[in-house]
């Protein structure tokens, strides 16, 4: 008889918001050794979508399911009240919802985890109750790189966990680092004959931006001509790389993004430092993920190995220096905004609007909205028992990731409960595509949604991203989104209107509240927990002020 084919070890391995072209392979000029090797002998997808928000995303990816199916339609941080009982709007995986963690345990693999999480930390909402063997998470959006601390106000520590029990970071945590060394810890204790599954998920490229200054070193000078020039650069590479068409219209700046002409030497000089910052990170990260495909190599796991490697959403546009609340947390956390040892720690680094459209470039916008910058991102998959290394242009959806690796693993029978199609066909050279050009594909988070079919978008943002209309695109000629067909082509819109409504109802996609705004919805519920955190002790020092007032008055009146 035949031997059996040991079944294949899968490494699913996701990047924070990362764009199209923050990786070297797409065309970028941050050094990614690591995924450029990957991809040289692997399959590039140049039409990837995903959400625009991570937990949504990291769900889907998990599961294989549309996010509202999974639980996760959204983050916790800009949920509204109205959404919070709503089915599909618990904030954690739903009851009954399986992880590709799950299923692989069951066919006998021994799964891991490290890394971000951010889909709940209850009773029962981490990765221990959802399939994997060992895992070291944050439960989180994000947290500091450097320390175990929080990053922003909506949260009062940085909520680590290990085998579902609170954790402490080590005295030398650098995030992309121990991300690598906990699983290569986790992967020495796992029988060699044994498969596994090993999910990395790292905090790079998140805010706060930080790396060692090596890192950043070879990228100090790099950025000083503007987020301009670097748009233009980035979608001329997109354009020689065949990622959209020699002709196709790039998008203008958002408004948001002052000119860089405009801004003073200093500023420029900041701005400047917070992308190498940005870049360094990027690179960091690739440097780690080297590592751990070297230790594979030593334990003679590499050959029978399977990466993905995939951006959460696009970059993120976020800044922490326009809002005096914000600028007052980060004093009080010690934190400085300033260019001095920037990226390390106690440094607070971001790429805010202008860099994050140079980032998402050739694309429109970023993070957050459903324009093709927030949700058209790099994915690579490399060891799949392709014929060839290629690029493929077959339009993919997060889903796609967990039923692709199920059969890859044999368990061909999970499929059919998936909203994703596996993606071996197009990796084995059998089919060109797994969604036929007449098949209509939706996304949504926040009211932010789009639906694709063929060469077809429609796509709505609400404000501050946009007006909360409907607008058309062909990407076929426009993947920037420059040109709005809605009003030339009324019936194509409805008729893509209508297929949205079918796929919002089927999914169970909730209506957002009139004058919704995410910024403004993160700002009340990080206010509303703010106060429940420090309540008990701001009564207390009020208490204290009242006791000293009335000792102060006492003795005032005892002087008369």
């Amino acid at each position: 008889m035949p031997a059996v084919a040991q079944p294949p070890n899968l490494v699913l391995v996701v990047i924070d918001d990362a764009g199209l072209l923050d990786v070297g392979a797409y065309g970028g000029e941050i050094a990614t050794p690591t995924i450029d090797a990957l991809a040289r002998r692997g399959t590039r997808f140049t039409q990837y979508r995903t959400s625009p928000l991570c937990a949504p995303s990291r769900a889907m990816l998990l599961t294989g399911l549309d996010s509202h199916r999974t639980g996760i339609a959204s983050i916790p941080e800009i949920l509204p009240p109205e959404q919070a009982d709503a089915p599909g709007y618990g904030m954690r995986l739903a009851d009954g919802v399986q992880t590709v963690a799950t299923q692989l345990r069951g066919a006998g693999y021994r799964t891991l985890m490290t890394g971000k999480w951010h889909l709940g930390h209850g009773d029962g909402d981490l990765p221990d109750a959802h399939g994997f063997d060992r895992s070291f998470a944050l439960d989180a959006s994000g947290a500091d790189n450097w320390t175990q601390a929080p990053y922003m106000p909506y949260y009062d520590s940085a909520p680590w966990f290990e085998d579902g029990e609170p954790a402490t970071l080590p005295p030398d945590f650098y995030s992309s680092r121990f991300i690598v060394n906990q699983m290569v810890d986790y992967l020495d204790a796992t029988p060699a004959e044994q498969p596994f599954f090993a999910y990395l998920a790292f905090q790079a490229i998140h805010i706060p931006v930080q790396a060692p200054a090596a890192f950043i070193d070879p990228y100090r000078e790099r950025y000083r001509r503007g987020w301009e020039v670097l748009r233009a650069e980035r979608a001329e590479r997109a354009r020689a790389a065949g990622l959209i068409p020699r002709d196709a219209p790039t998008a203008p700046l958002p408004p948001a993004v002052p000119a860089w002409d405009g801004l003073t030497d200093e500023e420029q000089q900041l701005w400047a430092a917070r992308m190498a910052a940005n870049a360094g990170m990027m690179t960091a990260m690739d440097h780690e993920l080297g590592r751990f495909i070297d230790a594979l190599r030593q334990r003679d796991l590499a050959e029978n190995t399977v990466f993905v490697i995939v951006s959460d959403n696009g970059p993120e546009p976020t800044r922490a220096d326009d809002d005096w609340r914000m600028r007052l947390w980060l004093a009080s956390r010690g934190y400085r905004l300033d260019a001095a040892k920037i990226g390390g720690p106690d440094s607070y680094a971001f790429i805010g609007p202008g860099w994050a459209a140079a980032a998402a470039s050739p694309l429109d916008r970023y993070k957050f909205t459903t324009a093709e910058g927030g949700v058209r991102v790099p994915l690579v998959i490399a060891g799949a028992s392709e014929t060839a290394p290629k690029v493929t242009e077959a339009f993919t959806l997060a889903t796609d990731i967990a039923p692709t690796l199920l059969e890859l693993a044999g368990l061909d029978e999970a499929l059919s409960a998936m909203d994703g199609r596996s993606l071996l066909p197009v990796l084995r050279g059998e089919a060109d595509r797994v969604y036929g050009l007449d098949e209509a594909v939706g996304l949504e988070v926040a009211g932010n949604a789009a639906l694709y079919r063929g060469r077809w978008k429609l796509v709505r943002n609400l404000p501050p991203w946009g007006d909360g209309h409907w607008q058309l695109y062909d990407l076929a000629k426009d993947p920037g989104e420059t040109r709005d067909l809605a009003g030339a082509r009324p019936a194509l819109r409805d008729e893509l209107a209508a297929a949205y409504a079918r796929y919002a109802g089927h999914v169970g996609v909730q209506p957002m509240p009139a004058g919704y705004s995410s910024p403004m919805q993160l700002d009340r519920n990080a206010t509303e927990r703010m106060l429940a955190a420090y309540a008990p002790r701001l009564g207390a020092v009020a208490a204290l002020l009242l006791i000293a007032a009335a000792v102060l008055l006492g003795r005032q009146r005892r002087s008369k």
